[in-house]
């Protein structure tokens, strides 16, 4: 067994998304996602809802996934899959079925945390894919998680900055919710804001120390004057909802390049690299190339596909740990607030 022919399977069942993902040599040969709709009716994920579509999902996931891979399980090295954090309940699905596949065929088990694989999604062989070379700085924005990530290697991350309330993706989805669209809200939002001009209304953004976010303070200042102005003009909303979503957008876009560029002048990085599912959002992939011009930033933004909870992503730390040797053994559990 050579590190020049290894097959991993990776597993990510972190929220209400079941993949599955097979890679050969940092390579990906399959990445398959199935995705929960049920979610949409109560405008969030509901926890006991997602682990029961987990276990639905994940044997035809993978079978998919090794079939697309055109692979046979006996031809597998070894299984990667996220300890957390994430979901509990759908955590445990994922590693109790990793594991058991693991042992039964008696080949390695690999835990990944989930955040690490958002960051190491940019190490991927892809044509014309280009990798952060060490150290980089690393913001991972998603419905759960806003953080940025100082990278001095593949397992030497040290978290500089968080959020102290709501992450990202809960700040564009509430924002949503109070304006009346679906869920997820960040999608609409950033298609509406290409309409609208994102000086239109001002939002104060939230005093936070250091290199920390905070979002839970512009959540209640929106909501606030969203009431003020239906009080007003009972029509306000759906009469300049493009110019309401450009400016919510334009506020927490502006929130996290102010931290951004704090933490580049503080460690003097200028590589920087975004992953997680709010960094397919359009207004900040535009707002990090502007840096480039701006600030001297070489800036790193992965594929689709690898921003939003996939495994591919799991894949690749799997892989980096097997050429390591960083097994686990059959006694490791899931870890809902499993830190970086």
């Amino acid at each position: 067994m050579t590190s020049q022919n290894v097959y991993i399977l990776a597993i990510e069942s972190s929220c209400d998304d079941t993949a599955a993902a097979v890679m050969h040599n940092g390579k990906i040969l399959s990445n398959i996602v199935a995705s929960q709709k049920i979610h949409e009716d109560y405008g969030g994920v509901v926890p006991e809802l997602a682990s029961r579509a987990h276990q639905q999902n994940i044997v035809p996931v993978v079978a998919q996934a090794l079939k697309e891979a055109q692979i046979e399980m006996s031809q597998l090295h070894a299984i990667a899959f996220t300890r957390g954090p994430g979901l509990m309940g759908s955590l445990l699905v994922g590693t109790s079925f990793a594991k058991s596949l693991a042992y039964g065929l008696d080949i390695p088990l690999i835990d990944v945390n989930h955040m690490q694989a958002h960051i190491l999604a940019h190490f991927i062989e892809e044509d014309d894919f280009k990798k952060p070379p060490f150290p980089f700085l690393a913001m991972t924005i998603s419905g759960g998680h806003t953080q940025i990530v100082k990278v001095t290697s593949y397992f030497d991350m040290e978290v500089i900055g968080e959020t102290i309330d709501d992450a990202v993706g809960e700040a564009f989805d509430k924002s949503g919710k109070i304006l009346g669209l679906g869920y997820p809200a960040g999608p609409e939002i950033d298609k509406r804001a290409k309409l609208g001009n994102p000086k239109a209304y001002t939002f104060t953004k939230p005093r936070v120390d250091g290199l920390n976010f905070s979002f839970s303070g512009l959540k209640t200042a929106i909501l606030y004057f969203i009431q003020k102005e239906v009080k007003a003009n009972p029509n306000f909303i759906e009469t300049h909802l493009n110019d309401i979503c450009a400016s919510i957008q334009y506020t927490i876009i502006g929130i996290l390049m102010d931290k951004l560029k704090l933490a580049s002048k503080q460690t003097g990085i200028k590589h920087i690299a975004i992953g997680g599912g709010v960094s397919a959002n359009s207004g900040i992939r535009e707002a990090l190339k502007s840096g480039e011009q701006k600030f001297g930033w070489t800036t790193y933004i992965p594929k689709f596909e690898y921003t939003t909870d996939n495994a591919a992503m799991i894949a690749i730390v799997g892989y980096l740990k097997y050429l390591e040797g960083h097994y686990s053994d059959q006694s490791v559990m899931a870890s809902a607030r499993l830190k970086l």
